[in-house]
């Protein structure tokens, strides 16, 4: 596989991530009967904040991963970055959904240490 293949993979897992966190709010906006909001339902709450969240870092982050392939990053660094990134996100989503903070605590590590990785690699790669 070639850099820009790896980058590919760890995209459509995280949109499928999304889509998976999507469902859960709409099965539970459906159980609830709640149409706008949470209507106070702090299972529904939980479950759009962890949609929100995963929605606030994973498009960004796929751009990056998806540039700097781009840009010539070997596929081995590309598998590690989006491999942590992608452990992250499950990780801090059931940390979330769970209210579990060891999870949630070292899958925002694992979001956060790949994300800073590729912001300085695409303002290397970029200067160059």
């Amino acid at each position: 596989m070639n850099s820009t293949q790896v980058a590919a993979l760890y995209v459509g897992l995280n949109l499928a991530l999304l889509v998976l966190l999507a469902v859960r709010v709409v099965g539970r906006r459906r159980s609830a009967q709640v149409s706008l909001g949470d209507g106070g339902d702090d299972d529904l709450s939980r479950r759009i904040r962890t949609h929100g969240n995963a929605s606030e870092y994973v498009p960004a982050f796929m751009v990056g991963l998806f540039m700097t392939a781009a840009m010539g990053t070997s596929a081995i660094l590309v598998h590690a970055l989006g491999a942590s990134f992608t452990l992250g996100r499950l990780l801090h989503a059931f940390g979330l959904s769970a209210s579990k903070m060891g999870p949630r605590a070292l899958g925002m590590l694992l979001t956060w240490v790949p994300m800073l990785v590729i912001a300085g690699l695409l303002v290397w790669q970029g200067s160059f």
